[in-house]
């Protein structure tokens, strides 16, 4: 078995991509691939997601637009305990802190990123080898109309404190299913935003993450039915 070397045709290739790795470990994908195992994720942290985006034949690589934009699908791999509950938030994409005129809820970035998403959810507790997790089986999920109002309750609420230019008030707490966090390699990292007074202030760019209680009931409800 090989990796595609082509984008799935439709969403029904995709999932069969998805079952056909399903109950694999990480390290037998990553030696089917050719492709070295880290000991530990410190400095991979992506790690598993690139891997499982080899296996399904994902082509957005690092545009901003969805994992497969042909199927306008988005991949987040999601690592989980053993009764299947989500260890760590999801992030979700980068938040622009200079927004656009025009930028409402209904064309911003991070709906477009979760109109539709394939979740992969691996074995993730550190007890376990990074080369043993094994891959659970796929989630396809559209959100309901009323997780798509809890999101854009917390989006509208967040963007309003980045126009108003509280962006440095803005904490993990905000937000009932949706967070906004610094998203940087480290504190070194700077982008442009706007101040209380209306004036360009630096700061450290940040990124909206899912809340694990919001995965948890995707996930929960998915694997109910």
């Amino acid at each position: 078995m090989l990796p595609p070397t082509t984008p799935p045709a439709d969403t029904s290739d995709l999932l069969a991509r998805c079952q056909q790795i399903a109950g694999l470990s990480l390290g037998e994908l990553a030696t089917l691939a050719g492709i070295q195992i880290p000991p530990d994720f410190k400095r991979h942290k992506g790690w598993t997601g690139l891997l499982i985006e080899t296996w399904l034949g994902a082509s957005a690589g690092s545009k901003p637009t969805q994992d497969f934009p042909e199927l306008g699908i988005e991949l987040k791999t999601i690592p989980i305990n053993a009764t299947g509950e989500p260890l760590e938030t999801t992030y979700a994409c980068y938040a622009p802190l200079l927004i656009p005129p025009g930028t409402n809820w209904e064309n911003c970035n991070v709906r477009n990123k979760l109109a539709n998403v394939l979740w992969m959810p691996v074995e993730g507790e550190r007890a376990i080898p990074v080369a043993q997790r094994r891959i659970a089986m796929p989630v396809l999920w559209t959100p309901t109309a009323q997780q798509d109002a809890a999101l854009r309750q917390d989006w509208e609420e967040i963007t309003e404190m980045i126009v108003l230019g509280e962006v440095e008030r803005i904490t993990a707490r905000h937000g009932k299913v949706m967070q906004l966090r610094p998203k940087a390699a480290d504190g070194s990292v700077l982008t442009d935003a706007f101040g209380p007074e209306g004036e360009k202030i630096k700061t450290r760019p940040r990124g909206f993450y899912l809340r694990k209680t919001f995965t948890g009931q995707i996930l929960r409800d998915a694997f109910a039915n």
